[in-house]
């Protein structure tokens, strides 16, 4: 078929189609113009200024079916947080006192897990049930968190305790949950994956993979009906984007310009299956850049990173305009669940199948707290002094807590019938007077 004034033909049309790549054709053939979306890429990541039809990064993990423990040091970012740029400009303008936080909330959370490892591993106290540990994220819960006002909504995973640290929860309610007191969060009935402090906005952890979606969207609503202007994040891994949930929840948050932030922390490896087997894509956040929304590709181990791109997706979705995407690549150093090839007083886990020993020694020279110190120190932000005590309080406040929660009483065995009858209370001696039957009418 001759071509036509304006027209090409099919076969022509493929051929461009196939060097060029379809909807960037399609928009060109159209005489469209290409919106832009901003990826804020940190060290280790190629990004910039792109066309919305033109990937975040021209390498990543993803779509990889060869991949092989170890696979994950080619991902690393720099050892130093750049000290210049826009992200640690924006940082560094935050008053002294809320950088001093940041830090002493990331030291708390480490702490606080290294030492509840110790505990676990060491047999001392009888410790028992699922404990997901944060260790090495946590420049995304305390970046992110910094860009939140306090009474914003944060929904959490089933690795939620740096989350929930980040966002100002109590250690010794945290400590007495996991001994499993009356003291605890949930009194004693949730453990590790079910830590919820709703005072502060956060609507808990909970074992439900991709169960943050919706949670955050509900609550962005409610705050949008209330007129509050508050905002949702959605924390979730890489694992959770595998979710029903996942792209409908973003779909309808984008519809109806509901405020919630989608916040992927990206560790690479599922529970134990490496995520560049799984992800089609080079990154996760790839999954949904055709609903035309903010997308940011950022160095998880760098909160001047973290902290930047969530503080553009809260403004713009306080000014109604709908919710972002943000992908930090992140490492866990300890396995998915428990702690094999843990040690007290050794940091990371050695031996897993999934890993190398030396990507783990790699990425956890870039921990995401020393670079922050590091970074901090070199733009004479604060001294290693009062670095110093915030490390030496952080640990004294764990051991506090740990205190707490071994003097604290058990609950009363009759409590586990609690909180069960919507009708009311039952008497708990129709549970426990065996020589009488038990009714419920």
């Amino acid at each position: 078929m001759a071509e036509q004034k304006g027209r090409i033909d099919r076969r022509t049309l493929l051929k461009i189609v196939g060097s060029a790549g379809a909807t960037g054709v399609v928009l060109s053939a159209c005489g469209g113009s290409p919106q832009t979306a901003s990826a804020h890429s940190g060290a280790g990541l190629t990004g910039g200024k792109w066309e919305k039809t033109v990937p975040l990064a021209t390498a990543g993990p993803g779509g990889n079916p060869n991949w092989q423990p170890g696979d994950a040091i080619k991902f690393l970012p720099s050892e130093k947080i750049p000290t210049s740029g826009r992200a640690s400009d924006l940082l560094a303008s935050l008053p002294k006192d809320k950088l001093l936080t940041i830090y002493q909330r990331m030291n708390a959370s480490r702490k606080w897990e290294t030492t509840m490892k110790d505990l676990f591993v060491g047999g001392k106290d009888r410790l028992y049930g699922a404990f997901h540990t944060y260790a090495g994220e946590e420049a995304i819960a305390c970046g992110v968190m910094a860009a939140l006002h306090e009474d914003d909504y944060i929904a959490s995973t089933h690795r939620g305790h740096g989350h929930l640290i980040a966002k100002g929860g109590d250690l010794n309610k945290m400590s007495a949950e996991i001994f499993f007191k009356e003291t605890g969060y949930n009194k004693g009935y949730g453990g590790s994956m079910h830590i919820t402090d709703m005072s502060k906005g956060i609507m808990g952890m909970n074992g439900i993979v991709g169960a943050s979606f919706y949670l955050a969207a509900g609550a962005a609503i409610r705050g949008r009906i209330r007129g509050t202007k508050q905002v949702s994040v959605a924390f979730f891994g890489d694992g959770a984007a595998a979710s029903p949930y996942y792209f409908s929840a973003i779909r309808s948050c984008t519809n109806y310009k509901i405020p919630v932030i989608f916040v992927i922390e990206n560790n690479f490896q599922y529970m134990g299956v490496p995520m560049a087997t799984v992800v089609p894509t080079k990154y996760i956040c790839e999954y949904t850049k055709g609903l035309d929304i903010p997308h940011y590709l950022v160095d998880g181990n760098d909160v001047t990173a973290v902290y930047a791109a969530t503080k553009e997706a809260v403004d713009r979705a306080r000014a109604g305009n709908g919710p972002s995407v943000i992908e930090g690549i992140t490492y866990r150093w300890y396995d998915h669940s428990g702690f094999a090839g843990a040690r007290a007083g050794v940091h990371g886990a050695s031996g897993l199948p999934y890993r190398s020993d030396e990507e783990v020694r790699q990425w956890m020279s870039r921990d995401p707290i020393a670079r922050f110190k590091a970074w901090m120190l070199a733009k004479k932000l604060a001294t290693e002094g009062e670095l110093a005590k915030i490390e030496a309080d952080a640990q004294r406040a764990v051991d506090v807590s740990i205190a707490f929660a071994r003097e604290s009483k058990d609950p009363d065995p009759r409590a586990g019938v609690l909180n069960t009858y919507a009708a009311g209370a039952v008497p708990a001696t129709q549970f426990f007077n065996r020589s009488e039957p038990a009714s419920l009418s």
